[in-house]
């Protein structure tokens, strides 16, 4: 009795409080009659909490209607594939659990060896290059590619699109419109060229030397170091180990007493790329398999890449799309980038993804091949895929699963402006 006599006790002192309070003296913005409300159902319900609203979320896992990649500015540095942090954290977790325990040896390439496995890859990575080229040379002749005479954008289809994106030179007088042209190959695969090296783990290039080593496609260094011969591009192969004396100094072990090598046989005939000049055009016929063709070269380009790099580290520029091939990036001092005067035009190395070793060039989905045409007022209704992706859709195949999600296929597109703002 005495328990419940406090109690109300309490509760009438509190709601006399709340009587005599002004509406200009409620500082959590209720107003009185609220407040006493609450006061009564807290009477009524001394056990239950609060109520709060529930936050409306809208869920979709359909995998349509993606974002599109985005596009970093010039004076804005790349982010890391793995922020700094989290790798912190790991190495403070492998530094953690590697007390007590014996030390993991040293993956082959850090040895100067190669990852046998991945010698079959590479060779399949530079064929599927050199069978992507040669059949962006036929395809080009039956689709139509469309490239801007002042900027580095295309288009693929009969007409070029109206958007104005162009920022070359006069674009301004122009007002951003393009002006369409002939297109080759290399304005769909971007060439992304590499220092090539001699010796992977050798001295890193210094500045002076900047000319005097040749510069090959990224894709085919890359295949080099993981184990593809070239004649023209030698390179340095050991069998042993090497005898590492610290963290960047180390000596080559004696070979001498190895047994000469026999010539292997090459795990896959290499291609050869097909001249212009022998490029003919393809029947009506071929068309949909030379599409076939070069959409599963594009894919296996790319995810052979991708499994070489996880062997063979390649770095990137954090300010330009400068690509190096080995451990750590060379010495030249020729980034031309945002601020490059307070680096003296030294790189900002950093760990690469696939993007930029193999770009892939985003251009707009024509949605009706009938009617080509495109409106700059309904941009915002149109979907983008990688231009190789595009001209094969466009030369007769099926889109790929898995670049539906940004080439907005369920989207139903207005048929003129005014129908456009109806849409909510």
């Amino acid at each position: 009795m005495e328990c419940s006599s406090l109690c109300f006790s309490h509760s009438k002192l509190e709601f006399l409080q709340l009587c005599s309070l002004k509406p200009s003296q409620d500082c959590l913005g209720y107003t009185k009659h609220v407040r006493i409300a609450r006061f009564f159902d807290k009477l009524r319900n001394p056990l239950s909490k609060t109520y709060k609203p529930n936050v409306l979320s809208v869920r979709c896992d359909n995998g349509q209607n993606a974002d599109f990649a985005k596009h970093y500015s010039k004076k804005e540095k790349k982010p890391f594939p793995i922020p700094v942090v989290e790798l912190r954290r790991a190495a403070r977790e492998r530094v953690k659990n590697r007390n007590g325990q014996p030390r993991r040896p040293y993956p082959p390439p850090k040895m100067g060896l190669l990852a046998k496995n991945l010698i079959p890859v590479a060779y399949n990575v530079f064929n599927a290059r050199v069978t992507l080229i040669n059949n962006l040379q036929k395809l080009l002749k039956v689709v139509p590619v469309q490239a801007c005479k002042w900027c580095n954008e295309i288009h693929v289809g009969p007409v070029g699109h109206p958007f104005k994106s162009c920022r070359g030179q006069g674009s301004s007088l122009r007002k951003g419109i393009h002006e369409w042209g002939s297109s080759v190959v290399e304005d769909i695969i971007v060439p992304v060229e590499a220092y090539h090296l001699y010796d992977r783990l050798g001295k890193r290039i210094t500045h002076d030397e900047r000319y005097s080593i040749p510069r090959i496609p990224a894709v085919v260094e890359l295949c080099i170091q993981a184990g593809l011969d070239l004649p023209e591009f030698p390179t340095k192969r050991r069998r042993k180990p090497i005898i590492r004396i610290g963290k960047n100094e180390f000596v080559d072990a004696d070979e001498s007493e190895l047994p000469d090598l026999d010539p292997e046989k090459k795990p896959v005939q290499l291609l050869t790329e097909i001249r212009y000049e022998e490029v003919k055009p393809p029947c009506s016929e071929e068309i949909l398999q030379i599409a076939n063709e070069t959409l599963l070269a594009w894919e296996v380009m790319r995810q052979g890449s991708l499994r070489l790099m996880k062997m063979y580290p390649v770095r990137v520029c954090g300010y330009c799309p400068d690509v190096h091939v080995g451990p750590s990036g060379h010495k030249a001092q020729n980034c031309g980038a945002f601020k490059h005067q307070q680096r003296n035009g030294q790189h900002g190395w950093q760990a690469s993804v696939l993007d930029d070793l193999v770009p892939p060039r985003y251009v707009w989905h024509v949605p009706d091949l009938n009617k080509p045409e495109m409106k700059w007022e309904l941009r915002n209704f149109y979907g983008q895929a990688p231009a190789v992706v595009e001209i094969c859709v466009q030369a007769g195949i099926d889109i790929p699963e898995q670049y539906k999600p940004t080439m907005r296929l369920d989207v139903g597109i207005p048929t003129d402006v005014r129908e456009a703002e109806m849409v909510v």
